[in-house]
Formats: structure tokens, C-alpha cells, sequence
């Protein structure tokens, strides 16, 4: 078994803690108020677009356990990644930092073995840990390979998964207490019953599970026999309904879509997303079955989203052309790539069958759980997200709706694009720093789907547009100190 030397109580330690001095606003100690905080349960998917739920509504999905959390909860509308690649989002989703500022610009990969999340860097699983909870992870970790790096570094008490992508949808090798195991079985049913197994141990709670599924991402490992990416093997249950299904997509008329191949990856990507929703039911069951779910916020969301014929590419950030004529790459901060569902169930605290349209991001979480769970944002932790609480309970209050976006590609990566964006409620700016003539201009209101880009357009009022979203591009870059800014061929002018 792997040792590590970093413990939730050297965290204790270290910032002057114990579980018996820790208070929650206007509440005794935790001894106290341990049965009245809530459980959490933090539900990730990998790649999941946001067309790609039954809610969305996509006729195609077959999501019923989804479905079912947006009639009992509050769906997000509006809900982004600040980097539409796992490793970075990942890095944003604990720390509330953006890529840039982590290290972590674009996905590790086996170029990077020694890179990974810094231990400088402070997580609200840690402090939920410190503060009380029984935390742990089971599935994908994508934020470092070594045993500096470990989840039980960043505040997890278990960890069972994959410290890397991960890889196979069926018959997984698992690292389990710090050994790994050979699996049998299909990938989503093996993570959620190590997530099942930790509810039931420790019902009286509080806890809090990570839940992260490699679906509906497609596999590494197994490809078809023209060496194109698949979804399969998939369990029955989830394959029997698509195998032979015609499912409808985005844009049919798309120039030289390669619709056969679209229709084929499409079918697999949606038997991927019913094995996620499946498992997903079977751990909302356990919750009823204990009598659990009143008391437990369900968060669901993905790392990423997904293009599956949108704009003629597939993928996410890192986008590939679908085209019968061009199977290259397609760097890019399309809407698809990162918004993704997001929805938020906690029955004795939010109503039920809400909308929020209000724009939240994942760098948001880290203030919303702690605040969830009564807990305060150290007065030393840096956090670039807000607390978004009293919008899911439905009150009014003042929300600024701009969304800053970056992606920096490794150099050896595609073209190595260094993309960043800035998007309010109607218009969009996408640069990169790059590359001359790549710069994207988009007007939401008339063109959601990003189809025309606009950043030549003669018209006064369009580039009054650009000039102003491009001056608080520059705004948000200053206040993290981007890299990027070194770049920059306007300011150089």
C-alpha cells in the first residue's frame, strides 16, 4: 500500500484547527451540529455536452435519472467551464483558479509525467475534511501521476480510480488503497459501487463523495476497425436502445458532414451517457433506501462539453473536423465546448423544479459547497468564484453574467493555440494569441450557434463591440496575470 505523509490531520495542524474548535455561523461546535449539516455528492461526467440530456431537451438521450434531479432540483441554464479540456477544468473546479494560474493550461498527458496540482494551491475538499467530513473520490483524478499528486494530498480521505484519463469502458484496471487492481466488469457500475459501499459506511455522516465517471468520454484503449474512436463495449441495458437507433443531429446540412460517421459516434456517445445516468440512479436509490436524500445536496455536472457535429467538428476544445474531406484539428472555444449540464438537488433547503439562467461557472463551486456546508472561504485562500447559493435557493441578487475563457494548448499540441474569450449575455470574443487572422467575433442574440463570425464585419456597431468586449479581455487577463498578454499584437501596435 502507498504511504503518503500528507494526512487531514497535518492539515489540521497547519492551520490551527481541530474538529472540536470549528464553528459554523450562529451554530455550537461540529460535535453539535454534525447531524444538521448536509451530505454532498458530487457528480462529474467526462465530456458531456450540453445538448446531451433529455432535459436539454435532446429527443435522442435517454437520461430518466437526470431527468428526474431536474424536476426535484434546480437546473443550470447557463453553466460553464472556464477551460473546455479535463485536467484544467478539473484543477479550476477544486481550487477556483484558472488554468494559467495552476500550470495546468491543457490536459496532462504522458508528455508531462512530473507535472500536476501544486500543494500550494488549497481545495474545498481539504477543508471539508478539516472541518468534519468524510471526503473521498472514486473514478478520474487527470491532476497529476505521481504520489505528490495524490487525491489524499488535496483533501480526500479514499480515493479509488484513475489518477490518469483512465482509458477502457469495460473491465478497468482500478488503483484501490494505493495498489491497482484488475476489474471485471463495465467502468461506470465498478466507480459506483466503491461510491455505494462509502455511503453506507458512513450514513451517519456528514460525507462527501466525489463521484467522477470516465463516460461519457470515449474510450483510449479500444477503437474501431477503421481505427476511429468508440463508446463501446457498453453494457446491454445501455447499448440495447441505440444500437440500431437513427438519431437526429445538429446540423444535417453542415458542407461535407460526414453524417454516417456523426450518426455512428453519436449512437456509442449516447449509450455512454445512459450508462452515467443509470449508475447515477442506482446511487440516488441507496440515498431513498437510507433515508438520506432530504439532507444531501446531489451536484451533477461535467468537466467538459461536447461537439458532436456542431460546426462541423467533434470533440471539445480540442476540436477535429467531422468532414468526409478533412479529419484535422479544430482548436476552439465554441459554446458547446464549455457549457455543460449542471444541476443542484437539496430538498430540505432549495425548491424543487427551478431554473437559474444567471451565468455560473465551475470555478463557483469551492465558495458554494463551503457555504453549503456552513463553512467559510479561508481568509488566505485565493478564490476567483463566487458563491452561488442564493441563486439556486431563488433569490435576487446582483450577478455579474460576463464569462472570461482560456485555453492554452502545449505547444506540441495541435496547433498550439492559445485561445481566450470573453462573452456577455450577446456578443462573444474569442482570440488567440498565437496565431494572426484567428480572432472570432460572435453575436449570440441572433446567432447562438456560432455559425458567423463577424470579426471583419465593417458595420460601426459590430466593431464598437469588438473593441469593448477585446478592452475587458484585457481587463480579466491583467487581474491573473495571463501569459498570454505577452502575446498580445494589439497592445504591441
Amino acid at each position: 500500500m502507498m504511504e503518503h505523509s500528507y494526512t487531514r490531520r497535518d492539515f489540521l495542524k497547519a492551520v490551527g484547527l481541530t474538529a472540536a474548535s470549528l464553528t459554523l455561523p450562529g451554530c455550537g461546535s461540529l460535535a453539535e451540529t454534525a447531524e444538521k449539516r448536509p451530505n454532498i455528492i458530487f457528480v462529474m461526467t467526462d465530456d458531456q455536452g450540453p445538448w446531451a440530456f433529455g432535459e436539454a431537451p435532446n429527443p435522442n438521450a435517454h437520461t430518466p435519472n437526470l431527468d428526474r434531479l431536474c424536476t426535484e432540483g434546480v437546473r443550470l441554464t447557463n453553466y460553464f467551464v472556464t477551460t473546455p479540456v479535463c485536467s484544467p477544468s478539473r484543477a479550476g473546479l477544486i481550487t477556483s483558479r484558472y488554468a494559467t494560474e495552476v500550470g495546468i493550461p491543457d490536459y496532462l498527458s504522458s508528455r508531462q509525467p512530473k507535472l500536476g496540482l501544486g500543494e500550494q494551491f488549497r481545495t474545498w475538499p481539504e477543508i471539508l475534511a478539516a472541518g468534519g467530513y468524510q471526503t473521498a473520490l472514486f473514478g478520474k483524478w487527470h491532476l497529476g501521476r505521481l504520489d505528490k499528486f495524490h487525491p489524499t494530498r488535496f483533501g480526500y480521505n479514499e480515493f479509488a480510480g484513475w489518477r490518469t484519463g483512465a482509458g477502457i469502458s469495460k473491465d478497468p484496471k482500478v488503483e484501490v488503497n494505493g495498489k491497482e487492481r484488475q476489474m471485471t466488469g463495465y467502468t461506470p457500475d465498478i466507480i459506483t459501487d466503491f461510491a455505494i459501499d462509502f455511503v453506507r459506511r458512513h450514513r451517519k455522516g456528514p460525507f462527501m463523495v466525489s463521484l467522477h465517471f470516465w463516460a461519457p468520454h470515449a474510450n483510449t484503449e479500444n477503437f474501431t476497425a477503421d481505427h476511429d474512436r468508440t463508446w463501446l463495449p457498453l453494457s446491454e441495458a445501455d447499448w440495447e436502445q441505440f444500437k440500431d437507433s437513427e438519431p437526429t443531429i445538429a446540423n444535417p446540412d453542415y458542407p461535407k458532414l460526414d453524417i454516417p460517421r456523426v450518426k455512428r459516434m453519436m449512437r456509442e456517445y449516447l449509450g455512454s451517457v445512459a450508462s452515467a445516468d443509470r449508475n447515477l440512479g442506482r446511487l440516488l436509490g441507496v440515498l431513498d433506501e437510507l433515508k438520506l436524500s432530504r439532507n444531501t445536496v446531489v451536484i451533477f455536472t461535467s468537466d467538459n462539453g461536447y461537439n458532436m457535429g456542431h460546426n462541423g467538428i467533434w470533440h471539445k476544445g480540442n476540436g477535429r473536423w467531422i468532414l468526409t474531406d478533412n479529419r484535422g484539428n479544430r482548436p476552439n472555444l465554441y459554446d458547446n465546448s464549455l457549457r455543460v449540464p449542471a444541476i443542484v438537488r437539496w430538498p430540505a433547503a432549495i425548491a424543487p423544479e427551478r431554473v437559474v439562467e444567471q451565468t455560473v461557472t465551475n470555478l463557483d463551486w469551492f465558495a458554494t459547497i463551503l457555504a453549503m456546508a456552513g463553512l467559510a472561504v479561508p481568509k488566505d485562500a485565493t478564490i476567483r468564484g463566487r458563491n452561488c447559493l442564493g441563486l439556486l435557493k431563488g433569490k435576487s441578487i446582483a450577478w455579474d453574467n460576463d464569462l472570461f475563457t482560456q485555453y492554452r494548448m502545449w505547444p506540441w499540441h495541435q496547433t498550439g493555440a492559445d485561445l481566450r474569450s470573453y462573452r456577455t449575455r450577446r456578443w462573444k470574443l474569442v482570440r488567440d494569441f498565437k496565431h494572426e487572422n484567428k480572432d472570432e467575433l460572435y453575436d449570440l442574440a441572433g446567432d447562438p450557434d456560432e455559425t458567423h463570425n463577424l470579426i471583419d464585419s465593417p458595420e460601426p456597431t459590430v466593431q464598437k463591440q469588438r473593441q469593448l468586449l477585446n478592452a475587458k479581455l484585457l481587463k480579466a487577463m491583467r487581474e491573473i496575470q495571463d501569459p498570454a498578454l505577452e502575446r498580445d499584437r494589439e497592445l504591441k501596435k
